[in-house]
């Protein structure tokens, strides 16, 4: 089974590309779901968490997220220190649930898959890509934010460019192209490699 990885920036459309996949019985897990998720359930992740920050990081049993947010988005280095107790949970929770699959291949949505140096965990890396103004205002949209918090965001992400060059396939979401058919032909070109 091939684990294939599918990221890209804020605003690119990553979710759209993924229910595509969905409808062709690719199974796509989203690790930032799943990170949330395993950050409540996980008694090893939730142990690290309060040792470091403290008992008022959990309510009832559920991460205080806002708390955690506003101390790893000020404090790189808690940034690096929770990120290396989640990846590690997030990759032994991938792995447990690409042993339940049964299709020919799996995609692991994540955003930042350059960005964590996670790459070597794929045998593939799709990256769905869009222009900057056309995910700022996808954004705005979605997340009701305003254009300057969402460029900041985007800053804190590696430049478009630079995944381009690092990523197998690339899929354009820039209401240009037509996304089916760029999905399509990754598709047959994964199920290809297989034989």
């Amino acid at each position: 089974m091939l684990k294939i990885g599918i990221t890209g920036g804020i605003g690119s459309g990553k979710t759209t590309v993924c229910k595509l996949f969905k409808t062709l019985g690719i199974p796509v897990y989203e690790a930032d779901t799943q990170a949330k998720l395993l950050m409540n359930t996980d008694p090893e992740l939730k142990a690290l968490l309060v040792n470091s920050f403290g008992d008022d990081m959990y309510r009832e049993g559920m991460l205080e997220r806002h708390k955690l947010a506003e101390i790893i988005f000020n404090d790189p280095i808690a940034l690096e220190k929770v990120n290396s107790w989640v990846h590690p949970a997030v990759a032994k929770d991938f792995d447990r649930w690409c042993a339940l699959q049964t299709a020919p291949y799996v995609l692991e949505e994540a955003a930042i898959i350059f960005e964590s140096k996670i790459a070597y965990r794929f045998h593939k890396i799709i990256l769905v890509t869009a222009p900057d103004e056309l995910r700022i205002e996808r954004v705005c949209v979605r997340d009701h934010a305003d254009a300057e918090t969402v460029r900041k965001r985007m800053a804190q992400q590696m430049p478009e460019e630079q995944k381009i060059a690092l990523a197998d396939y690339i899929i354009y979401n820039d209401h240009q192209r037509l996304i089916t058919p760029q999905v399509m032909a990754i598709h047959k070109k994964l199920l290809s490699n297989l034989k």
